[in-house]
């Protein structure tokens, strides 16, 4: 039985303490928040505390790090140093240096560590992922995820971004779905972005887009924008092109872009090339919590049967560099080539 300290009860948070609440090989050994929060009714028995030192207290086996984004590298750190394995939410870190780090700490310690790409969980992605690199490359990539938030989902965007832009919170996510794709190399990045609220931060923004070169001369574009001013019309394009033809996500009932369960939702797969058109239908699709529970599942498995994460965790650092340099080349207001990438 693997014990399980949950940090950070969030949305994402909470997700993943269920999932282990229903595995038969986890036991919960605590809650971490810093706040009070309202548990649900599966959770109340578990104890909760309200640091991360006095949950390690319980000396769990298993971390799984759902907090802000500037806590995820000193908490993944000092769990695996403790003796424990890391689940890291996206993205793992706020800079290169402390993903790296973090990596190199569950390398030197011997210990597992999982980021939280829900998506490489999917098997409607894993399939456009399969279908896409068939296709053979170099490839275009257009990808966009724009939330029109308002009330409590707007006040979780605001909450993010006091650390982290949406482009980096969100485009990792999708990032990571191109470079399994194009298994190439960043070359250069160039970033736009607009702060169209005041109610965030001066140097935030909540708007953004970039483009990303690869070695093999594949091109992605990716967007995301957070608030009630965004538009709900094209806030979900998933498009693949090659010049053997394209692959794109069809699904038309996508619902309200605030709808959780709607990012990941497939439907439907268009695989057009010059031959004709074929279409991969994905019934059945699984909602997100249980996506957290097969990402929870994964976590458990590569505990007991010692899976190579080696690949894993060097993705997990190359999609965050992708899209911290998207960050940097908006503030410097230039494209940034990854020779000059700053950590």
């Amino acid at each position: 039985m693997t014990r399980v300290l949950i940090v950070g009860l969030g949305n994402m948070g909470l997700s993943h303490a269920l999932a282990h609440h229903r595995h038969p090989g986890a036991e919960i050994v605590g809650l971490v928040n810093r706040s009070s929060v309202e548990l649900p009714r599966d959770l109340v028995s578990y104890p909760l505390f309200e640091t991360f030192e006095e949950g390690m207290g319980t000396k769990p086996d298993l971390v799984v790090i759902a907090t802000y984004i500037d806590t995820h590298a000193d908490f993944a750190c000092m769990a695996m140093e403790a003796g424990a394995h890391a689940f890291v939410e996206k993205p793992l870190a706020a800079t290169v240096a402390d993903a790296e780090r973090v990596v190199e700490t569950a390398r030197s310690a011997g210990r597992k560590l999982v980021v939280g790409y829900i998506l490489r969980h999917h098997p409607s992605w894993m399939r456009l992922i399969k279908e896409a690199r068939a296709l053979g490359g170099p490839y275009v990539f257009r990808l966009n995820l724009n939330q029109q938030s308002s009330g409590t989902e707007w006040e979780t965007h605001k909450a993010l971004m006091q650390t982290t832009s949406p482009i980096v919170d969100c485009g990792v996510h999708y990032v990571d779905v191109m470079c399994q794709i194009t298994d190439s190399a960043p070359v250069r990045v160039h970033g736009l972005g607009l702060r169209l609220t005041n109610e965030i931060p001066g140097d935030m923004y909540n708007y953004g887009q970039f483009q990303v070169a690869f070695e093999d001369g594949s091109v992605g574009w990716y967007e995301a924008g957070w608030g009630p001013m965004m538009s709900e019309t094209a806030f979900f394009v998933k498009d693949i092109v090659s010049p053997n033809g394209s692959v794109s996500i069809t699904e038309g009932n996508k619902g309200a872009s605030s709808d959780i369960d709607g990012h990941t939702r497939v439907g439907g797969i268009l695989v057009h090339t010059p031959q004709g058109d074929r279409t991969v239908e994905m019934p059945d699709e699984p909602g997100h919590q249980e996506l957290c529970e097969a990402e929870q599942a994964y976590m458990l498995r590569a505990i007991a049967e010692d899976i190579d994460l080696t690949r894993h965790m060097s993705d997990a650092v190359q999609s965050l560099a992708i899209c911290l340099a998207a960050d940097e080349s908006i503030r410097v207001g230039r494209p940034v080539s990854f020779e000059e990438t700053s950590t």
